[in-house]
């Protein structure tokens, strides 16, 4: 192969026996071929007898996108190899970085063996090995190597051994297909060996590549000791699948994969697990004989599809072959599945819906016959553009068909009205008034089904018709104080609704009513449209708030009166049976990122007594914090209305940063209630539910976890008992 120089070249032409110089100021050369090697030095010998060339002093050598820099350089143009010493730093097109001792190339620059290689990867990983040979493929062969993606320098630029590293044999690097080969690998954290990995590749790049990922190991006292093995299919560049096999020594072998496709409409997800293994039913106490050989699986899906600008059709589906089966194997701790299916149209001024909902419980004595399906749910919003009156208009038409296949049927349909004008008087109070009418209509079957007599109402078609006036008036007051800005605003509602034949009509979607800060201005406290909150109220409250730097403080309280009372719908125990609600308040602390609390009550209006206390707070920076959760529901309703049963249940958790990489964790649930509570708990008023601890390890570039979890509650063959996990994960180790 013909070769030259472009500096030789002009060089050559001076018939010198010898030259020594630094870059010569001639005219520029002729653009330099695929042939020629393009360099530079402080100066340059050239043996005309030998036909060697030697560049000493910053060399820098061109050729194709290849990068050659050393403090000598010695070219053998009889035999056609380079020979580089000193300093060496060679770039491949690609970007990736060799440095060596010594490197001997072909003047190809291609291909060569080099010593003490120190190979910097495109991404920033490192390969390194005593001996090494490039072949004119641009691929890589390392001998006795080692592979890393750590940092091996601190951020003050000192030596570190990185956290974890692969050392091998053998290792091939192929720049082309951007993957690291190795034979007779074995993987090295924290300097001692820990896994032999044999037959191991994967890619240097943030592409998605087919291939094994990092596996997951984990030990509970129901399933045994499990390896999860995840492969990892690249189907294109907007679709791909992971087939997870799972091995346990305790249950049968559990097989999950996952399908993932993103189009130019939307995108969609499907996930699926199956196994053939023993099953105890719900309820049982013992293993044997109540165990069935039987399929058991999952199945799990959702997307969602924008047609056009205003249309969007979304899904979701969650379907499980029997009630313990996603405990059983730690997929979920659900304890129903939800399904919908909801064709949407969104515009600046109306919004339309038409749905569907299917649930499967698994609750132990929960009948799956007497569980709803909605089907359709239709649901229509127009703002009128103009105003009306000085107010703003907004109509809603809604209807609703709920089936069950043993059970109370119900059918409902309404369409309404409301009218909104809000006013700011010279003296600063924001003053709305608010007009509402409604008209529903309904038509149920099978009502003595229902095992709850409040909800039934009467078979056949009702009717009922709604009207609402209101008037709510805000006062704030703003003013400096305690160094930032103070808002005080007393806030005072009336509502009026002529009375309304509420009992007659099912209630399937308002069942769980109870009074607090959230619901309390609002024209219906109920949560959903079948029952509809009549008579005459007033409602009072007032608001402090305090903004300051890296402070604030929110709280609110309130009350309301009713002229009559209203206890045929509304449960004693809820807050509104009787003329004068209880109190309900909320208070919302936070300073800086470091504490976080939110306060919620509701106190009896007679005995002050708390039937609602809600606590959620955190303390603590990003690496160390503590959690807590406290809720105690002493409503005093009965057992017959099982959507507000009592109860109290305490929340905890942190972590605790060990050094910059190091933490501990953990949380528990434990539940409160005992029979004077809720009739029917089987708890003694201290009933772990759960409790989680842990260590983790993340630098980045390595993270470590282990975890140990104990669930306290028994269902079928999803077990008491503990589990622990163990994670590692490996920056760019993964296929």
């Amino acid at each position: 192969m013909k070769s030259s120089i472009v500096v030789i070249a002009s060089l050559l032409s001076w018939a010198a026996p010898s030259a020594a110089m630094a870059q010569t100021e001639a005219a520029p050369p002729a653009p330099v071929s695929s042939e020629e090697i393009e360099f530079s030095a402080d100066t340059l010998d050239y043996d005309f007898e030998n036909d060697i060339v030697t560049a000493s002093g910053n060399v820098i050598l061109n050729r194709d996108g290849y990068t050659l820099r050393a403090d000598e350089v010695v070219w053998n143009r009889k035999t056609a190899r380079v020979t580089a010493n000193g300093n060496i730093r060679s770039v491949s097109p690609d970007g990736d970085v060799a440095y060596g001792d010594k490197i001997e190339l072909t003047d190809s620059l291609r291909d060569g063996a080099i010593d003490n290689l120190l190979l910097v990867l495109e991404d920033g990983s490192r390969l390194a090995a005593r001996s090494s040979e490039r072949f004119p493929d641009g691929s890589i062969s390392l001998d006795n190597a080692a592979y890393t993606a750590c940092a091996v320098t601190t951020e003050d630029g000192c030596p570190k051994n990185p956290s974890w590293q692969i050392k091998a044999v053998k290792v091939k690097y192929d720049p082309v297909e951007k993957r690291v080969s190795y034979e007779g690998a074995r993987i090295e954290i924290f300097g001692l060996p820990v896994i032999p990995l044999p037959g191991l590749s994967h890619p240097i790049t943030s592409e998605n590549r087919s291939g094994i990922l990092v596996p997951d190991i984990k030990f509970d006292t129901v399933n045994g000791a499990a390896l999860s093995v995840p492969y990892y299919f690249n189907i294109g560049p907007n679709q791909d699948a992971m087939v997870t096999a799972q091995l346990f020594t305790n249950v049968a072998p559990l097989v999950s994969a996952t399908y993932r496709h993103l189009g130019e409409k939307g995108a969609f997800q499907i996930t699926g697990f199956a196994t053939y293994s023993s099953r105890i039913p719900t309820g049982a106490t013992q293993a044997l004989p109540n165990a069935q050989e039987d399929f058991r699986g999952y199945i799990a899906t959702s997307g969602s599809f924008r047609l056009d600008n205003n249309w969007t059709l979304s899904q979701s589906a969650r379907i499980v072959t029997d009630r313990t089966f996603l405990r059983r194997y730690d997929i979920s701790d659900d304890d129903s599945l939800r399904s919908t299916i909801n064709l949407e149209r969104i515009s600046n001024t109306s919004y339309f819906s038409l749905a569907g909902w299917a649930f499967q419980t698994l609750r132990t004595n929960d009948p799956q016959n007497r569980v709803p399906v909605a089907l359709p749910v239709i649901d229509f919003r127009k703002r009128l553009a103009d105003p009306v009156l000085g107010g703003r208009i907004l109509l809603q038409a809604n209807s609703l068909a709920i089936g069950r296949a043993e059970g109370q049927d119900t059918q409902r349909a309404f369409a309404s009205a409301r009218w909104d004008m809000r006013k700011l008087t010279k003296m600063g109070q924001e003053i709305t008034f608010t007009g509402f009418v409604r008209g529903d209509v309904y038509h149920s079957s099978d009502n003595a089904l229902n095992d709850t007599a409040v909800y039934r109402g009467q078979s056949g078609w009702q009717g009922r018709a709604i009207a609402t006036a209101a008037v709510d008036v805000k006062w704030p007051f703003i003013g400096e104080a305690f160094g930032g800005t103070q808002t005080i605003t007393p806030r005072f509602q009336v509502v009026a609704t002529p009375a309304l034949s509420n009992l007659s009509v099912p209630n399937e979607d308002a069942r769980a009513v109870d009074l607090e800060d959230s619901n309390l201005f609002a024209l219906n406290r109920f949560p959903g449209y079948d029952r509809y909150e009549d008579n005459v109220r007033a409602t009072y409250g007032l608001e402090w708030e305090i903004n300051r730097p890296n402070l604030s403080f929110n709280t609110i309280v309130g009350q309301s009166y009713r002229l009559a009372n209203n206890n045929n719908i509304v449960p004693e125990g809820t807050g509104l049976s009787q003329r004068f609600s209880d109190i309900v308040g909320r208070t919302n602390v936070r300073f800086r990122d470091i504490i976080k609390f939110t306060h919620r009550f509701r106190l009896d209006k007679d005995s002050l007594a708390i039937r609602r206390n809600e606590i959620d707070a955190t303390l603590g920076g990003k690496g160390t914090y503590a959690q807590i959760g406290y809720l105690r529901l002493n409503r005093n309703i009965g057992n017959q209305l099982e959507d507000l049963q009592d109860r109290e249940e305490l929340r905890v958790g942190g972590r605790y940063q060990i050094g910059d990489y190091w933490s501990v964790f953990g949380s528990a649930i434990i539940d409160l209630t005992d029979v004077s509570d809720d009739p029917l708990s089987v708890s003694d008023g201290y009933d772990p539910v759960r409790h989680r601890l842990g260590v983790a390890y993340d630098d980045g570039c390595l993270s470590l976890g282990l975890t140990w979890r104990y669930d306290y509650e028994d269902n079928g063959d999803a077990r008491r008992g503990s589990t622990f996990l163990f994670r590692v994960a490996l920056r760019n180790l993964g296929v």
